[in-house]
């Protein structure tokens, strides 16, 4: 599903990844936790397309994207990975129906599958009541859930999540850690995980430890 091979990334003279290798398979949730700065973030960016290493290759089902041109890249982003985040990155002035429709209209979809494709999604995470509010009329809970809604979209192989819970409370956690989970069982989704989240990390299929720009088994 993803492999990364001796990914290396500096930001100046400073050395953040130091030759990370990873492998990571259809319908694993893997979590990766360690201390502020020691590159997690930035190893999920990598990975998920959204910076470039220094040195090494990322391949996503098969296709090494680190060759691929910014044009390429950007709809191969679109048709394969989901991304979800600390905040929720939601448009304020778009309801919760039109925020998850984002991704199809991105990819030329039409408005009725877009729409059809992203209520069954929203009805799947307990959201049929609040498609037509917009974010600000919301929890914290569900607009992550929107979040989630929206990363599915498009049907991605893949899920990066950084801290997806850590803007939430312990019950909103809770709650978006059990539909994680739920996602892999019922669609084999595949998940990325930064997280400082003890819980989600004892829980993951598998917790790796970044330290001083290397990966390790927890």
């Amino acid at each position: 599903m993803i492999e990364a091979i001796d990914v290396k990334k500096s930001y100046g003279n400073l050395p953040v990844l130091k030759g990370v290798d990873l492998v990571v398979k259809q319908a694993e949730l893997v979590t990766i936790v360690g201390k502020s700065g020691a590159g997690k973030s930035t190893l999920l960016h990598i990975l998920g397309t959204l910076d470039t290493a220094d040195n090494g290759k990322v391949i996503i089902n098969g296709e090494e994207v680190s060759k691929l041109n910014a044009k390429k890249l950007a709809d191969f982003r679109s048709r394969n990975l989901g991304f979800v985040f600390q905040f929720h990155h939601l448009l304020p002035e778009f309801t919760a129906l039109e925020n998850v429709c984002i991704p199809a209209y991105i990819q030329g979809q039409s408005e009725a599958p877009a729409q059809a494709r992203a209520k069954e999604l929203l009805d799947y995470l307990g959201l049929s009541a609040r498609l037509d509010h917009k974010p600000s009329q919301l929890s914290g809970g569900e607009q992550q859930r929107v979040a989630v809604a929206r990363a599915l979209m498009n049907k991605p192989a893949v899920i990066f999540a950084d801290e997806p819970s850590g803007n939430l409370d312990s019950g909103s956690s809770q709650d978006l850690h059990q539909l994680l989970f739920k996602l892999r069982d019922d669609f084999k989704q595949t998940f990325i995980i930064v997280t400082h989240n003890n819980e989600l990390a004892r829980l993951s299929d598998r917790c790796l430890v970044m330290t001083d720009g290397l990966l390790s088994s927890n």
